[in-house]
């Protein structure tokens, strides 16, 4: 039973950020492998539970039936696990990020006082942490040369669902600003800032902490492309936790990214989506009547997505299998 999980899912098995994660008081690592991850001993660490393709088929979720090998999308298994464990709080971190000293520090159910975004409605969410051209990844590129002010007001009361830490170094950006651009990124330090409802702006799976209201929206979807796939679901979520009185939370960095290699090219293409659907997917979002219950909106909101070619027949199909497990733990 772990009241914090770090779940990170690898072909590469225990790297160095895995190993720093397993190394921070308080919390415990859940290491998902998939067909082409090493074997790893029994134990390859105290405080890292490891899952194997093998091990996974035991756990009896209807989830591991719909998800397929070879995607990032196999990470779901891991939160399942985490939950059914009795996880207050999960980390989505990937086998590359490494920790600082203060990760996870920042954490909490109680509500903080903090700024919150209130324009501009797409908020690039790194001008507030550097003066550097950079944008995020999922950042509709039709926005990133606006210079809009953003706009912010003093709250004494967000309950944050989602906290998502920025990166050093190699931070998380698209292919285009990789191939362009790049450069090494530090960025501020400054305390953590909440958007407002109807406020968006993409996060990822890297360095992002979830309370447990959250976690139904922890689903990664498992048939669009690897690199769509966590900023779909962080719009999905953010636009899900809304109805819930809960917010999205940006803090400075509380990791740096020792980046594995890539393909630059091959990353481009795979973030097509990102670069094409980004808006259209916002402007559903907002039309989506929710009712606050995690459970039925996720349904709600991948329904929408399928019929609107976002997603296809075979994501409903893994959602349902997600929201069958998540029922299971009840």
């Amino acid at each position: 039973m772990h009241n914090k999980v770090v779940v990170i899912t690898s072909v590469n098995g225990v790297t160095e950020a895995v190993r720093r994660f397993a190394e921070v008081d308080g919390w415990h690592v859940v290491l998902v492998g998939d067909r082409k991850s090493p074997p790893l001993d029994k134990h390859p660490h105290p405080n890292i539970t490891y899952l194997s393709v093998e091990y996974q088929k035991k756990l009896g979720f209807r989830l591991c039936a719909h998800c397929p090998f070879d995607h990032y999308s196999r990470k779901n298994i891991g939160y399942i696990y985490a939950m059914k464990n009795a996880a207050e709080f999960i980390a989505d971190a990937d086998d590359d990020n490494v920790p600082y000293e203060n990760w996870g520090k920042v954490v909490a159910y109680e509500p903080w006082s903090m700024p919150v975004v209130t324009s501009p409605k797409l908020v690039n969410i790194y001008r507030l942490f550097t003066d550097e051209f950079i944008w995020p990844r999922g950042f509709p590129l039709a926005a990133v040369r606006d210079r809009t002010a953003v706009q912010s007001s003093q709250s004494l009361r967000q309950e944050v669902g989602i906290w998502q830490g920025l990166a050093d170094v190699d931070p998380d950006v698209d292919a285009i600003y990789r191939l362009v651009i790049a450069g090494t990124i530090r960025f501020e330090q400054r305390g953590p800032v909440a958007l407002e409802e109807g406020v968006y702006c993409p996060f990822n799976s890297q360095n992002t902490i979830w309370t447990r209201k959250a976690f139904p929206y922890l689903y990664l979807p498992a048939f669009v492309k690897f690199r769509f796939t966590d900023i779909l679901r962080g719009y999905v979520a953010q636009r899900g936790i809304w109805p819930m009185g809960l917010r999205l939370a940006f803090t400075s960095a509380t990791v740096f990214q020792s980046r594995n290699a890539h393909n630059l090219i091959s990353d481009f293409v795979d973030e097509i989506p990102c670069y094409t659907q980004t808006e259209g997917l916002i402007d559903l979002l907002d039309k989506a009547a929710l009712s606050g219950n995690p459970d039925d909106d996720l349904h709600t909101l991948y329904e929408m997505l399928f019929r609107n070619g976002i997603v296809n027949a075979e994501e409903l199909e893994v959602v349902n299998a997600w929201l069958c497990d998540i029922d299971q733990l009840c």
